[in-house]
């Protein structure tokens, strides 16, 4: 029983795994802003000493992430950033959660973008 408990475990993990999309923030030339979202996850100051322009900032560190995020077309491809890329990914996934189906985070974060 307990081996076929870790492998439905093991199959769900994976699914969920599958469904991530990434692709390096280099490769990153733009958005349509009626059908996608530009999603900047770091600090108000991060975002105002910088940003990619068209980008909504919403605090991946901030206890109201989850309310703040409701305002989010579900329907609409988000693209996610933050500094590096670890902040991004960890938001990628909690908008899994919350049943966003299209989320894609964007690797390296907007030191690699203001690099380019």
């Amino acid at each position: 029983m307990r081996n076929i408990l870790f492998f439905l475990l093991l199959l769900v993990t994976q699914f969920a795994i599958s469904q991530i999309e990434s692709k390096p923030i280099s490769e990153f030339i733009g958005f349509d802003e009626s059908a996608e979202v530009l999603l900047d996850v770091r600090t108000p100051a991060e975002f105002e000493a910088g940003c990619i322009n068209g980008a909504v900032n919403i605090n991946w560190l901030s206890d109201e992430f989850n309310q703040q995020i409701k305002g989010v077309d579900k329907n609409k491809k988000i693209f996610v950033y933050c500094k590096m890329g670890g902040r991004s990914l960890k938001s990628q996934e909690r908008l899994a959660e919350l049943g966003f189906k299209n989320v894609v985070n964007l690797e390296g974060g907007y030191d690699a973008y203001s690099s380019k």
